[in-house]
């Protein structure tokens, strides 16, 4: 039996799934958003007493404010999407979050923005509403400039350093390499240097930061070559002339270090070396 509390309580679900139900019915048939606000307040009166009611409308229509300016004619009917390359049109939309209960008038770009900017692949991107129901997202993404090893793993890097996890570095392998911990912050530095060898740059493999304070190159031959902390550029143009006039990388040696000035010191293999101090020769 049905106590009279339990009545009361069901017409008053009743009345409320009603004025719910008449709100979309009477918007969508054109009746006109002054009668909708009128009903939207009776809706709010009987807001607490629903019983899952309104929050049923809310998740399938959406915010009010949102349900509303989509019967007034600023709902998201397109989204178009500039400038991506790597990034797929789903994983764009997945990141902005844009839903058909959305409006173009309610909608937050500042927002979208920031979703987007949270994204590895995306170096800068823009959101403009285009009245009364497009939206455009313009994306300028991070583009493969280098390859980093750190503790084993190797990751592409974009110009300022910044990994690119969603990319398979296996497709990227000419692209320069450089190991070692801060070395992708320090990647420009590393691109001076292949400047500078000149006509010798086909023959860097890789770059590596030692303690993060200066760079060994490593040659196509396994040759190591040291470089100083400071004027590494011009060791680096230095290392260039030598080989030019000498050949030095081509010696029977598996290092070079050109961290003291005016000096060219060169580390023998073992087996050649035998238990003598390697010497330094003058250059």
């Amino acid at each position: 039996m049905m106590t009279v509390g339990a009545a009361q309580r069901r017409r008053r679900m009743e009345r409320g799934s009603f004025l719910v139900r008449l709100l979309v019915l009477l918007t969508a048939r054109g009746a006109g958003v002054g009668v909708a606000l009128a009903l939207l307040a009776a809706i709010g009166v009987y807001g607490a007493m629903l019983g899952g009611q309104y929050a049923a409308f809310v998740r399938t229509e959406g915010a009010i404010p949102d349900f509303l300016a989509r019967t007034a004619g600023f709902g998201i009917k397109a989204v178009t999407i500039a400038g991506a390359h790597e990034l797929s049109e789903k994983q764009i939309l997945g990141a902005v979050g844009i839903r058909r209960t959305n409006s173009l008038l309610f909608l937050d770009v500042a927002k979208l923005r920031d979703r987007l900017l949270a994204l590895p692949l995306v170096k800068d991107a823009s959101v403009t509403k285009l009245y009364p129901n497009r939206v455009m997202i313009e994306i300028e993404e991070r583009r493969p400039y280098a390859l980093w090893q750190k503790d084993g793993a190797v990751k592409i890097i974009a110009a300022d350093g910044t990994p690119i996890p969603t990319l398979d570095e296996t497709h990227f392998t000419k692209l320069p390499f450089v190991v070692g911990d801060g070395a992708n912050a320090r990647i420009g530095e590393y691109f001076a240097l292949l400047d500078a060898a000149g006509d010798l740059r086909g023959r860097i493999r890789a770059g590596i930061l030692v303690a993060e304070r200066r760079w060994t190159l490593k040659m196509d031959n396994g040759i190591e070559v040291a470089l100083p902390e400071m004027g590494a550029v011009a060791a680096v143009a230095e290392l260039a002339r030598l080989q030019r006039k000498y050949g030095v990388l081509d010696k029977n040696i598996v290092a070079l270090d050109l961290r003291f000035p005016g000096r060219l010191i060169a580390r023998l293999p073992e087996q050649t070396a035998g238990p003598q101090t390697p010497k330094g020769s003058q250059t």
